[in-house]
């Protein structure tokens, strides 16, 4: 829930005393939907979440003009997943995606009716643009253009090479729609610049443009590393240092501070709603205190994420929320928020407007992970965890059973299975159904039934 401070009473006061406005502007035109997701940055690399060694500072702003979430979750403990989620509004093994694509591998990814909520949106009458990292699908008509998006730049593949954009294994990655491309410059600062055009070009109707930084994923380049010798297929690819991701996570949050200063010189700002968010916990020299483990587990560290919305005048300002929320909640949201065409009741999601706007208290989730190895891996490490309310349910790779409150022990030190076994049993169960029903789908959308 928020904690309500003077600010959130004067926000309040403001909402109600604009709210016939708002609402006819919304009725005549629904909002601009700006959705950022950075790539593996850890849940407190920002100084609105604890970070004491990066300067985020217009991303603090974001938070301070806006709501900060404390139980946020990706949908993956990994990019792919995740994204698909977000894409398709729908938990991704419905897809078979568990799993990252790896470099170059056709044949896996998005489905290839492009339904996504960049085509819902655009049938809405929205312009929609995708600048950055995309990750589910290198086929053509698994690729942004097929899948709803009317303007892409950015790169295909998992991450690339910040100067030379090409990915680990040596094959260019440089798009603009569905042509490979070439371009000088660092690739954190051409996504950003390419973010602020097409907003500048789309500012006379509603637009949905999906920012998805490469950053701070590896390969580790700073703004100032041209010259920092990172070869395909060599160990130095995923070698790196703290200073080296402080520098990367500063010239993302310099990016979207341009982004952010365009739409105050566009007057946009109150017609904008704006989401920041991560693909999944922080990765080799991210931080994610209070959090345990890291990207690629299904312990918090893993998992949960900062997340950031903003639409002033409309939801508070400075206000944190204890919602549980989950990646896809936003494809539902942005759907709700324009309405028509855009909604689906295949969204597995919430609409969080109502608990932003405050206008119904916290919903309680059962929120549903499972991670497992993709086709060129032969190991099984399969990994399975459901949170219901407080209490989270965790069958790690290796080891036992943990049952943990979260509440009480956010950094999952103790296993409390053993003083709770019927609430692990019933939590077993609902994660065993689950299971269940998503590959049944997936069997039979396999099969082509």
């Amino acid at each position: 829930m928020f904690r309500k401070t003077p600010r959130f009473f004067a926000s309040l006061a403001c909402v109600i005393g604009l709210g016939v406005a708002i609402d006819s502007t919304v009725a005549d035109q629904p909002p601009n939907l700006i959705f950022i997701l950075a790539d593996d940055l850890g849940y407190g690399d920002l100084g609105c979440y604890g970070a004491p060694d990066i300067r985020t500072p217009h991303l603090d702003r974001l938070a301070g003009e806006g709501v900060r979430f404390t139980e946020f979750y990706a949908n993956g403990a990994i990019c792919s997943p995740t994204r698909m989620a977000f894409l398709t509004g729908r938990y991704q093994q419905r897809y078979g995606m568990d799993n990252a694509l790896y470099y170059q591998e056709f044949g896996r990814g998005l489905p290839e009716d492009g339904h996504t909520i960049a085509a819902r949106l655009k049938e809405a009458g929205y312009a929609t643009g995708l600048s950055g990292k995309w990750h589910v699908g290198y086929d053509r008509e698994r690729q942004p253009l097929q899948q709803g998006f009317d303007h892409f730049f950015g790169l295909l593949g998992g991450n690339h090479h910040y100067f030379s954009h090409v990915d680990r294994i040596g094959v260019p990655d440089l798009w603009l729609g569905n042509d490979a491309i070439e371009r000088e410059g660092y690739s954190t600062d051409l996504v950003s610049t390419d973010a602020v055009e097409f907003v500048e070009k789309n500012r006379d109707r509603p637009f949905f443009l999906y920012l998805s930084h490469p950053a701070p994923h590896f390969p580790w380049q700073g703004p100032d590393d041209a010259d920092k010798v990172i070869r395909p297929r060599k160990p130095e690819w995923q070698e790196g240092d703290r200073e080296t991701y402080i520098a990367m996570v500063e010239r993302m949050d310099e990016g979207i501070g341009d982004l952010m200063a365009k739409l105050d010189e566009l007057d946009l700002a109150d017609r904008t709603l704006v989401v920041f968010t991560s693909d999944n916990g922080g990765h080799s020299y991210s931080r994610n205190a209070p959090l345990r483990d890291y990207k690629g587990s299904l312990y918090e560290g893993g998992i949960r994420v900062p997340c950031i919305a903003r639409w002033p005048g409309v939801i508070p300002a400075g206000e944190t929320s204890a919602q549980v929320g989950i990646t896809m909640d936003w494809t539902a949201t942005f759907a709700a928020l324009a309405g028509g065409e855009a909604t689906s009741r295949e969204d597995e999601g919430i609409d969080l407007m109502p608990v932003l706007k405050g206008e119904s208290d916290p919903v309680e989730r059962t929120l549903f992970w499972r991670k497992k190895p993709g086709p060129k891996r032969k190991k099984v490490d399969l990994e399975r965890a459901v949170r219901k309310g407080e209490w989270k349910y965790l069958e790690p790779a290796e080891g036992e059973p943990r049952l943990t409150h979260l509440a009480r022990d956010v950094g999952e030190t103790e296993n409390v299975i053993d003083e709770h076994r019927e609430k692990a049993a019933a939590l077993k169960a609902e994660l065993d159904a689950w299971q269940e029903d998503v590959e049944a789908e997936f069997a039979e959308r396999s099969s082509g039934n």
